[in-house]
This record gives C-alpha cells, sequence and structure tokens, in this order.
C-alpha cells in the first residue's frame, strides 16, 4: 500500500507540474497536489495516507452537518461499509496567509455507503497550516449544491 501512495504522489506531482501556470506559487501547487493526494486516499481508503495529512486537532464539518474530529474521521475512512470509487476536484482556489492557507473549490465524489449509492457534487473548504516543516489539514467543511 505505501508503494502504491508514493506512486500516487510521484504521479500527481508530474501531472500537477505539466499542468500548473507558468509563475505559480510553489506553496499553492504543493497544497493542490496535498488535495489530490488527499482524495486518492479517500479513494483507496488508506487512513495512513490521510493521518500524514491532518492535524491533531483536525475539524471535519460534512455536508449534512455532522462534525467529527481526527480519531472519528480517520475511523470513517477505514468503515468497510464506505465505498468511495471516485474523488475529484476542480476550481480549485488558494488563498495564502503567512503560515496558513485555504483551499477551496468544487468536489465530486461517488460510491456506496451501508449498499445504497451515492452520487455527490458540492463545494469545500480546507484550512490548512504550516508547522514543523509540513503543512497540515486543521479544518475541512463540505456543502452539497442543487442538482
Amino acid at each position: 500500500m505505501v508503494k502504491q501512495v508514493l506512486v500516487t504522489i510521484l504521479l500527481s506531482i508530474c501531472t500537477f507540474a505539466q499542468t500548473a501556470s507558468y509563475g505559480a506559487d510553489p506553496q499553492e501547487s504543493k497544497l493542490i497536489v496535498l488535495e489530490h493526494l488527499w482524495n486518492e486516499a479517500q479513494v483507496h481508503r488508506d487512513s495512513g495516507a490521510l493521518a500524514e495529512l491532518i492535524g491533531d486537532r483536525f475539524v471535519n464539518t460534512e455536508y449534512d452537518g455532522e462534525v467529527s474530529n481526527r480519531a472519528k474521521f480517520l475511523a470513517d475512512i477505514k468503515d468497510p461499509l464506505f465505498k468511495p470509487v471516485m474523488v475529484t476536484i476542480q476550481d480549485v482556489k488558494v488563498n495564502m496567509y503567512q503560515q496558513a492557507a485555504v483551499v477551496a473549490g468544487v468536489y465530486h465524489t461517488k460510491g456506496s455507503y451501508k449498499g445504497k449509492p451515492y452520487d455527490h457534487k458540492g463545494r469545500f473548504t480546507d484550512t490548512w497550516v504550516y508547522e514543523k516543516s509540513k503543512w497540515q489539514c486543521v479544518a475541512s467543511h463540505t456543502s452539497l449544491l442543487p442538482k
């Protein structure tokens, strides 16, 4: 699994490097790559990879209003009844602050939960903090777009 994540990271960085606009802030580019890695970790239900991306005091607010902490979020990813098959993001914007950043965009996810299919499109806002020489997401919020 670690090899698969490392290959995904490398491919994501290479792919993004080819499509990034000239003169883009390297920290903004890195955050977008981290967001894509987050998506891949969700599809593969890789709570270890996600644990590396989120802070100790992480707060997650789901589209339905459910709020969870780091432990609950990671446990939900491992839940065998949760079976995502696709998570993508687009229209991503990064707003940089000294040692923090807010990343917002549109997401699309498909899969099943407890045997029932889902297909969600919505907006996400992730707050990242740079500490201990790495970026970590400390808060995430999603909301559904009207169909």
